[in-house]
């Protein structure tokens, strides 16, 4: 330990071994996820396929909802490693890798280099944050961009007449551009709300240049707008119009459902970055021996975390887990302020911290033991009714191999976290890092062991079916219910969406649609849906929906029920007036 605390180099090399180990390792063991790990890989698909990377595309469509650069980070890994689910997540892998060596590199400047090396330890031992490193959404490069730009400005406002600042400023601006590439203008009202709050406090006195603020404008509206401009140049000013539009709406309205109490991101904290969002209420009490510039970083911390929480929490409408996945690196900062003050005995543990410490550890453990014994508990829960949803029933009636020990992971889990938190408890508070440690084991472990189990019982059945039917081509789409996994796993290819009639029909759906106050873009799949339901079709026409559901579906005489499995049914649709049973 005392060589990675004496020498950067090896601490770094060492950072980036394990961080390896730990997200690179069974990246493809599982399909990728409905709605946003299919989708995005699937846009990176269709670049590959179609030798496009100058525009987004979902379903050979104009695709409005995110900018290109992950799309475009998933491409190049698909051209090295082929389109799977390995090369879909290997840019979230290598963002994790780099995410824990800078955080080491900021927390060693800020502090030291075992700051640093806990910190990084304490952000990969965190569940959602470590969880998020082994998928294929957008976030975490993302969150680590906006995070670059927050610092460089932290940075800047400590010192605002520095000799770093035109540096500071192109960085800062820089990496705000990225990420407004990466997932929108967003990024923009995060760091701008962050400003605002600090300057507030400060009552803007002191705190930047005019210069500083042209060269960050400047950095900003050229590495941001490059690809818009590039875009608005080529005459998509649909796509843009659309893409604003989009983001106003994630503001203003709950997206596919997606809603929730103002609370919902509380509480997404509190477990699923557990037990580090306890830690954070310890950050908040003052401490004397903070140094100005200590001071200046935590104060920063807690305005940057604020300000996601109240956004996400309060003002955008929708509601996901991931869309506070911002607040990961302020929470793990705090958390390991904390852990140091615990140690050096300046912070004590309140008894509400080990009530809620031992609580949540049960919460969490008993949900692990609950999921691995699902297969013990089937057969009770099915027999008394206490499921009304045909598709729920048929999910947990899928046929899923368990080893027997999986519900042994939340037992161990309750019991080490009782142990550790009562060594901690009697002043033993170097055992904090064997805790991180424990957990940074465990998560490893569930991550490898209950994704797929879930993905068996959630999502297998229309995989397999859309794989085993993807060199034939069929016409295939869902129907009262979105999903893109028909369209990744089933090799949907440009030309099947240029059949003569096909263009007419949806041509005239949509203009129609237009007509009646809906979007062009927004209302493709709808209106595709109902050509393969009613177009003269040159090839079956596959549609897949959720049990309870078909009855709608079936109304057409055209289309016929080919079979039903996992709380999914798959019906055709035929050219052809015979009706044949070929299907898997």
């Amino acid at each position: 330990m005392k060589l990675l605390l004496n020498n950067n180099w090896l601490a770094l090399g060492f950072i980036v071994l394990v961080s390896s180990a730990l997200f690179i390792p069974l990246l493809g063991s599982c399909p990728l996820f409905d709605w946003d790990e299919i989708n995005f890989a699937e846009c990176a698909r269709e670049m590959v396929v179609t030798n496009n990377y100058s525009s987004v595309q979902l379903n050979y469509n104009p695709f409005w909802e995110k900018p290109p650069f992950f799309i475009w980070l998933q491409a190049i890994s698909m051209n090295i490693f082929g389109i799977n689910e390995f090369a879909a997540r290997f840019p979230n892998a290598l963002c994790g890798i780099i995410t824990l060596c800078v955080i080491y590199l900021i927390g060693k400047k800020i502090n030291s280099p075992a700051f640093g090396l806990t910190w990084v330890l304490v952000y990969a031992g965190t569940l959602l944050p470590h969880f998020y490193f082994k998928s294929g959404i957008i976030d975490p490069w993302f969150n680590l961009f906006i995070f670059l730009s927050f610092y460089q400005l932290l940075m800047h406002f400590n010192n605002p007449i520095g000799k770093s600042g035109f540096l500071s400023a192109l960085l800062a601006g820089f990496f705000l551009g990225i990420a407004v590439l990466t997932k929108g203008p967003a990024a923009i009202v995060i760091v701008g709300a962050f400003v605002l709050v600090y300057g507030v406090v400060k009552k803007f006195k002191n705190i930047t240049t005019l210069k500083f603020v042209i060269i960050f404008a400047i950095s900003l509206l050229v590495t941001g707008c490059s690809w818009f401009v590039v875009e608005l140049l080529r005459g998509n000013y649909n796509i843009i119009e659309a893409f604003f539009k989009y983001q106003l709406q994630l503001l203003t309205t709950e997206d596919s459902g997606h809603g929730g109490s103002f609370l919902y991101h509380v509480v997404v904290l509190l477990v699923g970055c557990f037990p580090t969002s306890l830690l954070l209420l310890l950050a908040i009490k003052k401490s004397e021996s903070d140094t100005p510039y200590q001071k200046h970083i935590k104060r920063g911390m807690l305005f940057l975390l604020g300000v996601v929480l109240i956004i996400f929490s309060l003002l955008v409408k929708t509601k996901i887990v991931h869309y506070s996945s911002l607040c990961y690196l302020p929470l793990t900062y705090l958390a390991t302020y904390s852990v140091f003050k615990l140690i050096n005995k300046e912070y004590k543990l309140k008894s509400i911290f080990i009530y809620s410490f031992v609580a949540i550890s049960f919460i969490v453990g008993m949900a692990f033991t609950l999921i691995g014994l699902i297969e013990y508990l089937k057969p009770w829960i099915l027999k008394n009714n206490f499921i009304d949803n045909a598709f729920i029933i048929g999910n947990i009636n899928a046929q899923v191999h368990w080893q027997g020990w999986e519900w042994l992971t939340g037992i161990i889990f309750m019991l080490l976290s009782f142990y550790f938190i009562w060594k901690i408890r009697i002043g033993k508070e170097k055992f904090i890092f064997y805790l991180y440690g424990f957990y940074v084991i465990f998560i490893c472990i569930c991550i490898n062991t209950f994704a797929p189990k879930i993905e068996l019982y959630s999502q297998q059945a229309p995989i397999d079916f859309y794989r085993a039917i993807a060199k034939k081509q069929f016409y295939i789409e869902t129907a009262g219910f979105k999903s893109y996994a028909y369209l990744f796993y089933g090799e949907k290819r440009a030309e099947q969406n240029l059949n003569a009639d096909c263009v007419n029909f949806v041509s005239k759906t949509l203009d129609s649609m237009e007509k009646n106050g809906y979007t062009r873009i927004t209302s493709y799949s709808l209106a595709y849906l109902n050509w393969m339901q009613f177009g003269n079709i040159d090839r079956p026409a596959i549609f897949i929906c959720k049990a309870g559901s078909e009855n709608d579906l079936l109304s057409n005489k055209l289309i016929k029920k080919i079979y039903s499995k996992n709380g999914y049914v798959f019906c055709c649709r035929l050219p052809q007036k015979e009706w044949i049973n070929n299907f898997p």
